[in-house]
């Protein structure tokens, strides 16, 4: 009797998830943390995203490109995501959707004003928004040394557009990065891995 032949699995749905949230909630910091506590996993992969911004501007692991480099791969198709924002470019590259499409998890700081473009593209989205205090957003901001404190100012007295989704999880970060942390693990573990996370 002939056995019957399997089917190929069929690999696990890749997942986005989007940070936003403003500049000086500390969203690289939140990400990096959650990182390393996971460790290493082969389908789980932080996104390298290209702003026009100089490579030793501090901040993330980014790839620096001119803004005619930019405009010239948004043309060609080259992001999947892309956005402006406090003068400067950023795009999430279009080998993204493979790599989802591939099962992989991937973590992505986005813009809340992009959020629209990462529903369109990625079908399995999770949307995670970190916020901080206005106080110790301004203190982050000034520590940077990127911009004048009249600058920071004004940039936090704009109103950024707001998440009207009601999908959207909200972390504080004002306080010690291990509890934002944390809870941001268990999120990534949760929702994209399907694994149980261990909290400390």
């Amino acid at each position: 009797m002939s056995g019957q032949v399997k089917a190929p699995a069929m690999p696990r749905p890749g997942t986005m998830i989007v940070v936003v949230g403003p500049s000086g909630a500390g969203k690289d910091s939140v990400i990096d943390f959650a990182l390393k506590r996971l460790g290493r996993h082969e389908t789980l992969h932080l996104v390298q995203r290209a702003i026009t911004r100089s490579p030793d501007a501090g901040g993330e692991d980014h790839e620096s490109v001119s803004p005619a480099e930019f405009d010239a791969r948004l043309c060609a198709d080259g992001f999947a995501v892309a956005w402006e924002a406090h003068g400067l470019k950023y795009g999430i590259p279009r080998s993204a959707v493979e790599r989802i499409g591939a099962g992989q998890t991937l973590i992505a700081n986005g813009s809340r004003a992009a959020l629209a473009q990462f529903r369109r593209v990625f079908p399995r989205l999770v949307i995670v928004q970190i916020t901080a205090a206005t106080e110790v957003l301004a203190a982050r901001l000034i520590a940077r040394g990127r911009e004048s404190e009249a600058d920071i100012r004004r940039r936090l007295s704009r109103q950024a557009p707001e998440i009207t989704e009601k999908d959207v999880t909200v972390i504080d970060n004002s306080g010690p990065l291990d509890i934002a942390g944390e809870h941001f693990a268990k999120l990534v573990a949760d929702r994209a891995l399907g694994m149980t996370f261990d909290s400390r």
